[in-house]
């Protein structure tokens, strides 16, 4: 077994992270959208809102906790692209991610969509609708509630999003707190909890282009057809796009307030130090010794 475990060893490293956000999101989503599948298929009897609520920020944790060591645990193509802008991941790497964290939502949602089969069909009545009483659709992505303009979606996801940021990024400031690593995933967590607890009524608090578009995909191939992409005007492209806006606007937000005010670590001064006396030095080269002019 040792054996065969060694040949299927990866050697590189880009796919081992590739793989690793992978897994991270299909654990996230796993368990995520089948808390929403119990919930709905029994009516509220085997749950309620904070059943979903719990059932992301647990998956959350999980799924840091399974890949955060190979690929840091992004986890979400906005957390991707906001940590590119400030130069803390690689521009090149952040399609292959936001590809794999798709596939693995996508085939989470597929997972989720085979165990709850019959409980679906029962509830819906065999008819697999994106809206009305027995709508399934919503089982594995977001969709807006009637009230809720085009304009009021975007602004929930930018709002919501740029507030996952700024605790993600307060979480792995080390001079802003230092926290336990053990500890950052349940935090990590609480935070998507908290924001679905307070943020999540609009539309579902989506938050991660990921977590929307591979199960919506999923939902279009599966049986409910090109209505997932047509139901509330349109609604698919706004949790692929505000929650980018919004992770750029989340991590602006933190830089300005916070990050950027840290007083400079000892090392820092060193080196600037260093580099001031290397300039002195330069300059005094180029004196000759008995004070005259530069040859």
């Amino acid at each position: 077994m040792e054996t065969l475990l060694r040949r299927c060893r990866v050697r590189s490293l880009l796919v081992r992270e590739c793989l690793a956000e992978c897994l991270g999101v299909y654990v996230l989503i796993l368990f995520g959208c089948g808390s929403v599948a119990q919930v709905t298929t029994s009516e509220e009897k085997n749950g309620q809102y904070l059943s979903i609520n719990l059932g992301f920020a647990l998956g959350v944790t999980f799924g840091v906790f399974v890949s955060r060591g190979v690929s840091g645990a992004h986890l979400n193509p906005a957390v991707t692209l906001s940590l590119c802008v400030l130069g803390r991941h690689p521009w090149v790497k952040l399609p292959l991610y936001a590809f794999f964290q798709v596939l693995g939502a996508f085939l989470a949602a597929a997972t989720v969509g085979l165990q709850y089969y019959d409980a679906i069909q029962k509830y819906s009545g065999g008819q697999l609708t994106v809206t009305g009483p027995t709508a399934t659709a919503g089982i594995f992505c977001t969709y807006p509630a009637e009230y809720l303009s085009l304009w009021g979606g975007i602004v929930d996801q930018v709002i919501g999003t740029a507030a996952l940021l700024l605790c993600i990024l307060a979480l792995g400031d080390r001079r802003n707190t230092s926290i336990p690593d053990y500890l950052q995933p349940l935090l990590a967590g609480a935070s998507v909890l908290i924001i679905g607890i307070s943020m999540g009524s609009n539309s579902g608090y989506a938050l991660n282009p990921a977590r929307d578009f591979g199960p919506r995909f999923f939902t279009y191939i599966a049986g409910w057809g090109d209505e997932v992409f047509k139901a509330g005007g349109g609604w698919w492209w706004v949790p692929l796009v505000a929650p980018c806006i919004g992770a750029l606007v989340g991590t602006l937000i933190y830089l300005l307030l916070v990050e950027v005010h840290h007083p400079p670590l000892s090392s820092e001064i060193q080196s600037s130090c260093q580099e001031a006396t290397e300039g002195k030095t330069l300059e005094l080269e180029g004196v000759e010794p008995d004070g005259g002019k530069p040859a």
